[in-house]
């Protein structure tokens, strides 16, 4: 049998692709404990500041595989962690994590996407919340980070019709950072990636919780906490290098220190 997740090394760039086009990405357990690892592999060298999630021209993932979950109980569920196992390795991912989607991203798709922590897509991008037609509700973040990205009114609105939303609307409501055409997605989405992996490291990890951390916290203390952060980068010999490049006028050599 193929590998259902692939890896790859750009430079200072990771990228993992979902690797099973004859399911249209369908997500199982095989696929989601190969994203963990390729992630945990990622997270642990030293060379790779950034990564890229993605899937194929047809389906970045078309959602979650049903004939493998229909037959599932609830004590099944709460005994084996079903999501939380696996599934929770890209949101705990400290570098970031890129979503470069084509095609359908539907169900777990969209949510795997939504755990990401930028979202590029091309001008093929389908997502949406279609778990209602099959009795269930989303499970992976569905009915909790669309609303943070499109609002209540649009997340009630997918999660109980069902419909899709295609790569404008997405991009107009805030899910998707920026759309491209399909066939520039991979090379602009590296591209992207390959800027941020420039930059210094603990300063990308740095911004990356921050800005997560203004979900969890009321504005004073998110404030406080980016407050406190930005104090400690005086600490790191890349703030001194930057600053001093600057002045300078000349390009930073980041040493992720």
């Amino acid at each position: 049998m193929a590998d259902v997740v692939l890896t790859e090394v750009h430079g200072k760039v990771g990228l993992i692709t979902i690797n099973r086009p004859e399911a249209l990405n369908a997500l199982n357990n095989d696929v989601m404990d190969g994203i963990a690892k390729a992630i945990e592999g990622f997270e642990a060298d030293d060379a790779i500041a950034c990564m890229v999630l993605t899937g194929n021209e047809k389906a970045f993932a078309a959602g979650a595989d049903i004939a493998y979950m229909k037959d599932f109980s609830y004590v099944q569920n709460y005994k084996s962690n079903f999501i939380t196992r696996n599934w929770e390795s890209i949101r705990s991912a400290r570098k970031p994590v890129i979503a470069a989607v084509s095609g359908f991203a539907l169900g777990g798709g969209c949510e795997v996407a939504m755990m990401c922590d930028i979202i590029y897509a091309s001008d093929t991008a389908k997502f949406g919340q279609p778990e209602i037609k099959l009795g269930i509700l989303p499970g992976a973040g569905g009915t909790q980070r669309l609303p943070r990205a499109v609002g209540k009114a649009k997340a009630m609105d997918l999660c109980l019709t069902a419909r899709m939303m295609d790569a404008q609307e997405a991009e107009r409501a805030g899910l998707v950072s920026r759309v491209f055409p399909a066939d520039q997605l991979m090379a602009e989405t590296l591209k992207a990636a390959a800027t941020m992996a420039e930059f210094s490291l603990p300063v990308l990890m740095m911004v990356k919780e921050s800005v997560n951390q203004s979900f969890e916290s009321s504005l004073s203390q998110g404030v406080n906490f980016e407050r406190r952060l930005f104090h400690s980068v005086f600490a790191l010999e890349d703030q001194k290098e930057g600053m001093a490049a600057f002045v300078e006028k000349r390009k930073p050599a980041f040493k992720n220190q």
